[in-house]
This record gives C-alpha cells, sequence and structure tokens, in this order.
C-alpha cells in the first residue's frame, strides 16, 4: 500500500501563553515554519477570538496546516497534512515546537490515502489533472 500523503496531529502543551494569543506571531511562525519545511504556501488566513485564542491555517500546494490555541491552559492543537515527496513535515513540527516555546508534546502520524498500486508508484499530481 501506498499513501498519498501523512497527517501529524500535534498538541503541544505548556506553550507560552503570550505567544498563544499574538495573532501576528502566530501567523509568521505557521508561514516560516512551512518555509523551513520546503512547502509552497498558497494562502492563509488568522483569527483572534474574544478573550483570546487564535486559530488560522495555511493552506499550501501539499496540503495544509492548520492550528488551534487555549492560552489559558498553554496549549495548541496543529493539523499537518502534507501529501508529495519534497516537503519535511517533521521540520514544521520541530520549528513550531520551538516557536510556540512548548515544553512538551504529543504526536501521532497517520498515512491518508492509502492504495494498492500493483508496485507502481503512486503518483500525486497524476498526468491531466
Amino acid at each position: 500500500m501506498q499513501a498519498l500523503g501523512i497527517q501529524i496531529l500535534v498538541e503541544f502543551y505548556d506553550c507560552d501563553k503570550d505567544i498563544l494569543t499574538d495573532e501576528k506571531f502566530i501567523a509568521k511562525s505557521m508561514v516560516d515554519a512551512c518555509i523551513a519545511a520546503k512547502a509552497t504556501v498558497v494562502t492563509h488566513t488568522f483569527h483572534s477570538f474574544s478573550p483570546y485564542g487564535v486559530s488560522g491555517v495555511v493552506v499550501i500546494a501539499e496540503s495544509h496546516v492548520a492550528i488551534h490555541t487555549w492560552p489559558e491552559y498553554g496549549y495548541a492543537a496543529v493539523d499537518i497534512f502534507t501529501c508529495g515527496e519534497t516537503i519535511e513535515p517533521w521540520k514544521l513540527f520541530n520549528f513550531l515546537q520551538d516557536a510556540l516555546k512548548s515544553k512538551h508534546s504529543s504526536k501521532m502520524e497517520m498515512k491518508r490515502g492509502l492504495f494498492e498500486t500493483g508496485g507502481q508508484k503512486l503518483l500525486h499530481k497524476p498526468e491531466g489533472y
């Protein structure tokens, strides 16, 4: 079986609470993390909640990276979904762990889009599409 992509579900704990409320910092860190991981940034959008918390997504040509923060708990949930062979999703994870000043994390990697290809290479962008 071959997979179109991988998804890393991340929980960052004991993060800097001030960082988790800073929409501009979160947006810049997410975009910079994507660039560091060799992803192709297409667009991004972020939103601050009242009284606190930030949610956002960076759409990358290789899929997406999303975040939701709970500053009151020093916690951020991050979804890193990538496809293709050029992106380095674990580099993206490490970048964000440092940026959020997370003291510990939980992570789970899943294969997405599993196909039996009869030994042929699974193309992420087949000809004609």
